[in-house]
Parts: structure tokens; C-alpha cells; sequence
């Protein structure tokens, strides 16, 4: 199989707001490989968050960083160009509210950005599945989304194995609940893209705490890989 890289990428949701460039610049000098952007729109999920002038900005201060934008909102295909033109690398939206998701696939390819899939714990592995062929990634929520600081759910894990025993070199994103404590099980499951909040926003040494987990995955790659 090829070989697939292990990218951990702090939610800044859980970051001080007021300090979003501070806190962002310093997890980056941290060690992580992105930052993963919470887009809530108040409607798909009950929590309102910032919108792309937020990115926008931040972008006009990071430059180089991976931006993925995580869209909990109803219309994805709303924002496309504007998340587009505020810099955002990876534009990945919940299917469940989409009645098109290869067109919004093909919107976003067409803007520029790479194509993330995200799923709620609800909704089955197989409904992603079929469109995996028109992504980049795919998230598997380990939370129900809208929220920070939630209890991560184990039993999400079956989705991840599925997805990386049938789609070996597929990018597999977990969130939610993400730490030090539950990052084995994402890692043996077959997750490689992850994403913690808390676990490293709140580390007293974020830069030891984004190795541990990098090393978890990478430990998990080399035994699934031979």
C-alpha cells in the first residue's frame, strides 16, 4: 500500500479566540502539521463559530500553514469561494445535509481546495463510502459535532477500520474527544489525520503531547503497513 502520513491538527476552537493569531502561531511552532478550522453556522449544529473574514484574516498573518476548514453548516456549497478565497487548503463538509455531494465535491475541487467528507456518529459508514473515490479525506466524528470538550465514543471505531481496510491509502480524519488517553484506539483503528482540541490547547507541553500523539500514529502505520 502507500505510504500514508500521520498529521495532527489542533481544533483552535478551543484556543483563546482573542489571541487566535497567538495561539495559532504557537501550536504551528509546536509542531502541528495544521490547523483545523470549526465553521458552525447555528443551523446544522446548535453553536455559532466564525466565518470565512475570520479565516481571512488569520491567513493574511499565517501564511504558510494548512488550513482545513471543518463545515458544520446546512448549504456547504454556500461558502465554497469565500472559504476559497480566505486561504483555506481543505474544505471538508457534512454530507448529511447535502442532496448533491458530488457536485459540491467537483465546487470544491474547482476552487482550489482539497475535498474532505465529514460524518456524524448517526450516519453509517456506507453513505460516505461511495463518494470516497471524490475525496481527499474522509472525517469520522467521535463526537456529536457542535461542541467542544465532549466524551470521545469508541465505538466509532469500527467506521475508521472499515474505511482503512477497504481504502488503504485514504486519509482518515478522527475529532472529537481526541487525547493521549484515546489516541491509541484512533491510531490502531487506522486513523492518520488527527485532530484534539483540549488535549493539546490545554497541555502544559503542547509540543510533547503533538509528538506523542504523531508517535501513536506512526507506530500504528508501520504494523498495518508491513
Amino acid at each position: 500500500m502507500s505510504k500514508i502520513a500521520a498529521k495532527i491538527g489542533p481544533s483552535i476552537l478551543n484556543a483563546d479566540l482573542s489571541q487566535l493569531y497567538d495561539e495559532s502561531q504557537k501550536l504551528l511552532d509546536n509542531g502541528a502539521d495544521y490547523l483545523h478550522l470549526d465553521v458552525m453556522d447555528g443551523h446544522f449544529v446548535p453553536n455559532l463559530t466564525f466565518g470565512a473574514p475570520v479565516v481571512k484574516c488569520l491567513r493574511n498573518k499565517v501564511k504558510e500553514a494548512f488550513f482545513e476548514t471543518h463545515m458544520m453548516v446546512s448549504r456547504p456549497e454556500q461558502w465554497i469561494n469565500d472559504m476559497a478565497d480566505a486561504g483555506v487548503d481543505q474544505y471538508t463538509f457534512h454530507i448529511e445535509p447535502v442532496d448533491d455531494v458530488a457536485s459540491v465535491c467537483r465546487k470544491v475541487r474547482e476552487a482550489g481546495m482539497k475535498v474532505g467528507l465529514a460524518i456524524k456518529p448517526k450516519t453509517p459508514v456506507d453513505v460516505v463510502e461511495q463518494y470516497v473515490e471524490m475525496a481527499d479525506l474522509v472525517l469520522i466524528m467521535t463526537v456529536e459535532p457542535g461542541f467542544g470538550g465532549q466524551k470521545f465514543m469508541e465505538d466509532m471505531m469500527p467506521k475508521v477500520k472499515h474505511l482503512r481496510d477497504n481504502h488503504p491509502a485514504l486519509n482518515i480524519e478522527v475529532d472529537g474527544g481526541v487525547a493521549l488517553k484515546t489516541i491509541d484506539c484512533c491510531a490502531k483503528a487506522g486513523a492518520n489525520w488527527i485532530v484534539s482540541g483540549t488535549g493539546v490547547i490545554k497541555a502544559t507541553d503542547q509540543e510533547a503531547v503533538i509528538k506523542q500523539l504523531r508517535n501513536s500514529v506512526l507506530q500504528a502505520i508501520s504494523e498495518y503497513s508491513k
